[in-house]
């Protein structure tokens, strides 16, 4: 069974989550279950959430799924633009809403950092430690 796609290749925040994901070393884009998700050997991110119970929403159609550094997820838990999004969240997973304040793009930057880190392989993640010096 193939599902809907449920994003809008025009969609401005998708436009800027892809320039920031697909920069990264090894990074592509593929989708899974009608939703943008970018990987290298395993997702780092994903587009486009919702919340248990509520699987046909379109409230955080303009969100981000990652994966949070674990010395950070109690902080982004209090903040009320991330939420714990369906499939996601007991694997520990965040969402965060980039339509509920406007966007700081360099916070999703390192959002996005840091859930690649947590799931690249340590090669990309040399590569991406070259860039920097």
């Amino acid at each position: 069974m193939t599902h809907p796609t449920m994003y809008d290749d025009a969609d401005p925040y998708l436009a800027h989550v892809r320039e920031i994901c697909l920069a990264l070393p090894r990074a592509a884009e593929k989708i899974s279950h009608g939703r943008p998700v970018f990987f290298t050997k395993k997702i780092f991110v994903g587009y486009g959430a919702v919340v248990k119970g509520d699987h046909h929403s379109p409230t955080y159609d303009h969100s981000i799924v990652i994966a949070p550094d674990p010395a950070e997820a109690d902080a982004l838990r209090q903040d009320p633009r991330f939420f714990v999004p369906a499939y996601w969240g007991p694997w520990g997973w965040l969402a965060l809403d980039l339509a509920a304040a406007p966007v700081d793009w360099d916070e999703v930057a390192e959002l996005v950092e840091s859930s690649y880190r947590l799931t690249a392989s340590p090669a990309a993640i040399r590569e991406l430690d070259a860039r920097a010096t």
